[in-house]
This record gives C-alpha cells, sequence and structure tokens, in this order.
C-alpha cells in the first residue's frame, strides 16, 4: 500500500474490530503509540485514521483520555404496527428533473457518464439504432436478448451468484424486478418487512401494490437488526423480506457474512427479495451475496446496470428460482416485448470487454469522491458552533452515497426546498420511511463531486443554510 494510504489500513483494522464486537460501544481504542507499533505504522499515521474516523462519527474524543468508540445505536425504532404508504406526491416533487445546472449537485443517485466507456456505450447504441431501422419490426419477448443474457450471467458469477443463462429475465430496471418478484409472493393487504430508512422507490412499490411495512431498524455500517426482524416475524405475519445487504439506499450500509447467515437463519422460510444494484461498487472484495448463501431456493436475487453504466438503460434482470415462470408470464402479459434495441446494443457493448475495466475505475473513482465531500462537508460544518461535532456520517464500503445525520430540530424537507432555489440539489430523509423518524438526515449522492471552487461555495452555502435553520 503506498505509504500515504496506510491511514486507511489503520481504519480498516478498526472498523473490522468494532464490527466483530472485539471494540465494544465506548470501549477505549488503543493509544496513538501503541497501535503504530502494533500496525508498524508511523504515529502520523494513526492519527489521521482516528482523526478520519472521527469525522466519519465511528470514535469520539475525551479530552485527556484518547479515543472511543461511538454507541452503535440503530436508526430507528421497530414500529409498533405495520404503516401504509404514502409517499407519492412529495417523491414526485423531489424527481422532477430540472434542466438548469446546479452548484452542487447531489441530489440524484445516478451514476457518473463522463467516460470514455460510456461514450462508446451510446455510440454502439447509435449503430444498432441505425441497423435496426433496417429490420422489420418485432418484439423482444422474455426472458431477453440471449446474447445480453449470457453476459449478465457472468456479470452475476462476477458478483458470487451461480446462475445459467435459463435462469435469468431481463427486466425494466431493478424496480421493475422488484415490483414483479411482490406481485409473485404478495396480494393486498400483506405485511412485508423492509429495512429503515429504506429506499423511497421501493416504499412507493408498496404504496402502489396496497402493501403495508413493518419498518425493521437498520445501522448505517452493519445494515438490518436481526433481533428486531425476529421481534417482527414474531409479532407479525410477515409475507416478504425486502433487503438491500450491499450498500443499502440511502445509508450505504453493509451487512457483514455473519449477518447475513442470521438473517437466513431467523427468517425461516419467508421469501427474500435481495436488491444488489450497488453490489459491484465494493471497494474490496466484496461479501458473498444471499443468494449464493440460500439453500432452500427461496431468495429472489435482482440487480440492474443502472449504477454501473447509466439509468437511463433501464435494464435490470431477476432470478426468481421456483417463481420464475410466474415471473416471466407477467412481462409478457405486462410488456409484450422488451426495448429490442437497448438490450442488443448493451449487449454487443458489454462483449467488447470494456465493461469489468469500467466498474474497477468507477470504484476507486467514487470511494475517493465520497471521502472528498465528507471532507469538504466537514470543512464547511465545523465553522459553526451549531454544527462542530453535532453531525455524523459513516463513509461507505462501496457506492456513491453518503447519509448524514445533522442535529435534532432541522427539517430536512425544508432545507431541501430552501437549497434547490439556490442550486443545491439533496435528498431529504423524510422520504425513506412512513413516519418521520429522519428528519434531520439528509443523502448526498457522490458520483458527480468534483472538488473545485465552485462545488465548494455549494457546500459552504448549504452549511450556512443549515446553521440558520438551527439557530433561527
Amino acid at each position: 500500500m503506498n505509504a500515504s494510504n496506510k491511514y486507511l489500513m489503520v481504519e480498516h483494522h478498526i472498523k473490522q474490530r468494532i464490527d466483530s464486537g472485539m471494540l465494544a460501544d465506548n470501549e477505549k481504542l488503543p493509544s496513538i503509540r501503541s497501535l503504530s507499533q502494533r500496525l508498524t505504522v508511523s504515529k502520523n499515521t494513526v492519527i489521521r485514521a482516528y482523526q478520519e474516523l472521527e469525522a466519519q462519527g465511528v470514535i469520539y474524543t475525551v479530552p485527556k483520555s484518547g479515543y472511543r468508540v461511538c454507541p452503535n445505536t440503530l436508526s430507528s425504532t421497530l414500529t409498533q404496527s405495520p404503516s401504509n404508504v404514502d409517499l407519492l406526491s412529495v417523491c414526485k416533487e423531489i424527481l422532477t428533473y430540472s434542466p438548469e445546472k446546479e452548484l452542487l449537485a447531489t441530489g440524484s443517485a445516478h451514476p457518473n457518464i463522463d467516460t470514455p466507456a460510456i461514450r462508446s456505450l451510446y455510440a454502439e447504441i447509435g449503430r444498432h439504432s441505425r441497423r435496426q431501422s433496417q429490420t422489420p419490426s418485432h418484439y423482444q419477448l422474455p426472458p431477453g436478448n440471449q446474447q445480453l443474457l449470457k453476459h449478465l450471467s457472468k456479470i452475476s458469477q462476477d458478483l458470487g451468484v451461480k446462475v445459467a443463462t435459463n435462469e435469468i429475465a431481463i427486466t425494466h430496471g431493478a424496480q421493475q424486478a422488484i415490483s414483479l418478484a411482490l406481485r409473485a409472493l404478495t396480494t393486498v393487504g400483506d405485511i412485508i418487512a423492509v429495512e429503515s430508512p429504506c429506499y423511497f422507490g421501493n416504499l412507493l412499490l408498496m404504496e402502489s401494490l396496497g402493501l403495508q411495512v413493518i419498518e425493521v431498524p437498520s445501522c448505517p455500517r452493519t445494515g438490518l437488526d436481526i433481533d428486531s426482524l425476529q421481534e417482527a416475524i414474531n409479532q407479525w405475519d410477515v409475507k416478504v423480506i425486502l433487503v438491500t445487504p450491499n450498500f443499502t439506499n440511502p445509508t450505504g450500509a453493509r451487512m457483514p457474512l455473519e449477518k447475513r447467515l442470521a438473517l437466513l437463519d431467523v427468517s425461516g422460510s419467508i421469501p427474500i427479495i435481495e436488491d444488489d444494484v450497488f453490489g459491484a461498487l465494493a471497494f474490496d472484495e466484496g461479501i458473498a451475496p444471499l443468494k449464493s448463501l440460500d439453500n432452500r431456493d427461496r431468495v429472489i436475487y435482482v440487480n440492474s446496470l443502472s449504477k454501473m453504466l447509466d439509468s437511463r438503460l433501464r435494464i435490470g434482470w431477476i432470478l426468481a428460482g421456483r417463481y420464475q415462470p410466474q415471473i416471466e408470464k407477467f412481462l409478457v402479459c405486462d410488456n409484450m416485448g422488451s426495448l429490442n434495441l437497448m438490450q442488443s446494443a448493451v449487449a454487443d457493448f458489454l462483449s467488447s470487454g470494456k465493461y469489468r475495466q469500467h466498474v474497477y475505475k468507477m470504484r476507486r473513482f467514487y470511494q475517493n469522491n465520497t471521502r472528498l465531500l465528507l471532507q469538504e462537508l466537514s470543512n464547511a460544518f465545523d465553522q459553526y458552533p451549531s454544527l462542530k461535532h453535532k453531525y455524523k456520517a459513516i463513509l461507505p464500503q462501496g457506492s456513491f452515497l453518503l447519509w448524514l445525520s445533522l442535529p435534532e430540530g432541522l427539517d430536512s424537507h425544508n432545507l431541501y426546498q430552501q437549497t434547490k432555489h439556490i442550486g443545491i440539489s439533496i435528498l431529504p430523509g423524510t422520504i425513506f420511511d412512513t413516519s418521520g423518524q429522519y428528519e434531520n438526515c439528509v443523502r448526498f449522492s457522490c458520483s458527480n463531486f468534483t472538488s473545485n471552487p465552485e462545488w465548494r461555495i455549494g457546500v459552504e452555502k448549504l452549511a450556512s443554510v443549515i446553521h440558520h435553520q438551527l439557530t433561527h
């Protein structure tokens, strides 16, 4: 490892010990001197690692006593009863596209498309567009383009899911895949267990399908709380569990292997929908998906190319096991045909071999972006007494999302409305649950972040607006 990056190794060492339980809440960390000797790094390296961990909210300082582990409090409490969802109006407002250039564009979770690979992809789409104008029109019936299915099978295997081509169906993005799975598994009024906070798109699906949700507390570092899930299952007739083990949206939490195994154990025979759209963006070697750990054929695996390439492609896929025939029937009845142009063009792009190199490059790019944005936010927030040491963010181990908890009393929806008028886009925490638990939280997308004067001005303006709201 490069000498200038050795502090990352120290960070990883401390986080591993916290996640494994070797360092408990409020436990004192090793002294700077002892840890530098143990890991054979300089004291300055340990100091920087501790400073980074403190900025992330993983540890805190006790004057004249050193550093201690921040209590790993859950982000929510289990709801007393299942609840209906009513988020459509606010989500429509937030999702409305603005063509105007933004000062700080951190709202929408779309990937960075300013890369050679994406330019090559759209050149391929152009070629296929011209080619298809010379061939008779026809439907691309489910499960989809055979060449594309082969590539999606290979991508799934690279992520740890062994699957044959005939076990995959191509969908209109991951959102449709989850919708199809829910339709195959539930009827109106059924109860679904989800992580809290939960991606608002999944909550909208529950709303459209007339389902009720149990919002299970989720740690912003290690994901779904297994004990709370067990409590929900014991108390309510949970029909399906919808979970994102790899880098939840919005918090970026990743479930450790032992938690994944525990989830499969406590859930009994309840079907699980595994959303893995960020799985390929792990900053390390990754962790086995639930699908690969399942020996009862009850995990439905969902993925897409939206976070890897471009959200506008609308190409997702689903591995539904025993439910696959029913889902393919839904696909035929709902759509009659798929997007011929996109499927054939993306298949040829994947055949070029540029995809793997692109994903590897974007992992490093997004890892750097999340660190840079958090540092810029810290620099701006620490100028204000109302914010200094009163916010918490945990750097994810993958993806390009950053979840920020701000002081109690902040109204993040009001903050969203204020900042959008000055060219700053964020997502308020209020859209990630049904009961207003995250009013003081904000989600950022770091995919297009650039550490330049313009973005810095945007961050400083954001800090000023937050300070003004907290003090007035």
